[in-house]
């Protein structure tokens, strides 16, 4: 499942989309923002450009909302079985998303890039 050649491979190593060798982010996940997100421009590898578009990640916002709304959702239902009660289940909401925003970020430019670009064997 995780093998080269998938996208949770290129999603979950911090890998290229194409030849998924080059590091997709410059810096390792870290709570200062503007480091999180700052991408290579080229991949090392294979050449790739990363911002295909002007405004290209953008439209991550739409998977990082779709990826806050599933925890959200599962965090809220764990919490209230564990008998946090609706007070206690909003709270452990608000603190867990916090804590995980900036994997969420990368993971949903991660995941975003991999929907337009698909993997390749041998890249030119």
């Amino acid at each position: 499942m995780l093998k080269k050649g998938s996208k949770l491979y290129s999603v979950f190593n911090n890998k290229c989309p194409q030849c998924q060798e080059g590091k997709f982010f410059k810096h390792a996940c870290t709570l200062n923002f503007k480091k999180n997100l700052s991408t290579h421009k080229t991949c090392e590898s294979c050449g790739l450009r990363y911002m295909i578009e002007p405004s290209f990640f953008y439209g991550a916002m739409y998977v990082s909302y779709a990826i806050t709304v599933a925890l959200a959702v599962a965090i809220f239902i764990i919490g209230y079985f564990l008998g946090l009660g609706l007070i206690g289940s909003f709270a452990a909401i608000v603190l867990i998303l916090l804590s995980l925003t900036p994997l969420t970020m990368r993971i949903s430019r991660l995941l975003y890039i991999n929907m337009f670009v698909h993997y390749k064997k041998e890249t030119s």
